[in-house]
């Protein structure tokens, strides 16, 4: 196994799943702890848009989807702060609005040969070493502002109501924190796919949250898991020649309901 490490697409294939667990661990701790994983599910379908137009278009994949989710993003927050009461119907017709223009836009494309399953179900192992850079530097930005932020983040996650009459600018940081959503969801999407981009942004905040006393250690926690579930899974999916992606999120589910086992079991 060792030698498979040394292979250069291993190698960029370890380090993608290292960035994205970091962007996991950051950014899903605040979409676990502020109920938004179905925001966050409608955010990384429409980013199928993105994939589409970037391939219709002929630009760059990873620039251009960011871009689009950015802006699709931005679309969800505003109408979850203007619509609360219907923000789960108009993000759930966003949601499929995004796949349905990605699909079209990839079957109109002059000479059509795109591997859709690569991103519906992550292509880590082709992750080329200029995207690591990319992952890198977003990691970094997403980092500073929560680093910046940290203590408004808190109120907004756990005192809505406080944070308003403190003068926390509320409707910035949704729009912040949504659009954080959009630029990790792009990074996984290239990890695990956008069909199972939820399930890392998920059970891993969860996991953490089990133990953690402070969304700091949460999110440092949440990172560890994710790590884990990546490295495993991509191991065990170059040991048995299984999909990846598929084999990351296999791993994380098994690990979810063990814990979820054990907690049951000793309650009793």
């Amino acid at each position: 196994m060792i030698e498979a490490f040394s292979l250069e697409f291993m190698q960029n294939a370890l380090m993608a799943g290292i960035l994205a667990s970091i962007a996991c661990g950051m950014i899903g701790s605040l979409v676990v702890v502020n109920r938004q994983v179905f925001l966050a599910g409608g955010i990384a379908h429409s980013a199928y848009g993105g994939i589409g137009l970037a391939f219709f278009l002929g630009l760059p994949v990873l620039p251009t989807t960011l871009g689009f989710t950015l802006a699709a993003a931005g679309i969800m927050a505003l109408i979850t702060l203007k619509k609360p009461q219907q923000s789960d119907t108009i993000i759930g017709v966003l949601w499929a609005a995004g796949m349905a223009t990605g699909i079209i836009l990839i079957d109109i494309t002059p000479g059509y040969n795109v591997d859709l399953m690569s991103y519906l179900f992550g292509s880590i192992l082709t992750v080329p070493q200029n995207d690591l850079w990319i992952m890198l530097v977003l990691i970094v930005v997403i980092f500073l502002v929560i680093t910046l932020l940290y203590r408004q983040f808190l109120l907004l996650s756990f005192e809505p109501e406080f944070a308003r009459t403190q003068g926390v600018p509320v409707a910035l940081l949704h729009f912040v924190q949504l659009a954080m959503v959009a630029v990790s969801v792009v990074m996984i999407i290239q990890v695990v796919g956008l069909i199972l981009v939820i399930a890392l942004l998920s059970i891993p905040p969860y996991l953490a949250g089990q133990r953690a006393r402070s969304l700091f250690t949460m999110m440092i926690m949440a990172s560890l898991w994710s790590m884990a579930f990546c490295t495993i899974g991509l191991i065990l999916s170059y040991q048995f020649d299984l999909t990846t992606g598929a084999t990351i999120i296999a791993v994380a589910t098994v690990t979810f309901f063990i814990v979820l086992s054990i907690r049951a079991l000793l309650a009793k």
